[in-house]
């Protein structure tokens, strides 16, 4: 993917990205970007993204990249688990690509039902809420009992504004938060 062109990049537009990967990797293919504008390069290092998204000077070393094998590490079970509940499966991929890129176990779910259930099955440290959850007329109630459900669990709301701010920015925000929750 040519991304010259490209002179600002936001959260939403990340986790774009990051899904597109995800699908095309499960379909066997995969994701290259090449000719990364300054400004886009500097948001990939900051969010720490440049692991998942790989970036190439030209669109020939991108498709050469894609003969070389990659490797990828086990998930590690000591992690720090996290569940992300939001509407949006773009801001999800990004926050799940985020988090993992810092070390933490992540899991997502677009609706509260899955929210739900991946909060018991997995007994998480911490439940990322985004807007999209918080707009729904059960989500007060539903995050209430997910409170209560334990003293290790944790609720942390996103800011509303969290998928059009600076995506740079508002990923080193969010894993400092996230390292806040557990520094306590």
């Amino acid at each position: 993917m040519h991304l010259a062109e490209v002179t600002y990049i936001d959260s939403s537009g990340l986790g774009a990205l990051v899904r597109a990967f995800g699908v095309l990797r499960a379909a066997g293919g995969g994701l290259k970007l090449c000719q990364v504008s300054p400004s886009v390069l500097q948001v990939l290092e900051v969010t720490k993204l440049l692991s998942v998204l790989p970036t190439h000077s030209t669109e020939t070393e991108a498709i050469e990249a894609f003969g070389e094998r990659t490797h990828h590490e086990p998930i590690d079970s000591s992690r720090t688990r996290i569940v992300c509940i939001d509407t949006s499966k773009d801001l999800l991929a990004y926050v799940r690509a985020l988090l993992t890129g810092a070390g933490y176990e992540v899991h997502s779910a677009w609706n509260l039902a899955d929210g739900k259930n991946l909060v018991s099955a997995l007994k998480p440290q911490l439940m990322i809420c985004g807007a999209g959850i918080m707009v729904l007329p059960t989500a007060g109630a539903v995050l209430e009992k997910f409170r209560q459900s334990g003293p290790n669990v944790q609720v942390l709301q996103l800011p509303s504004d969290f998928s059009t701010a600076e995506a740079g920015q508002a990923g080193v925000d969010l894993v400092k938060r996230v390292q806040s929750f557990f520094a306590k």
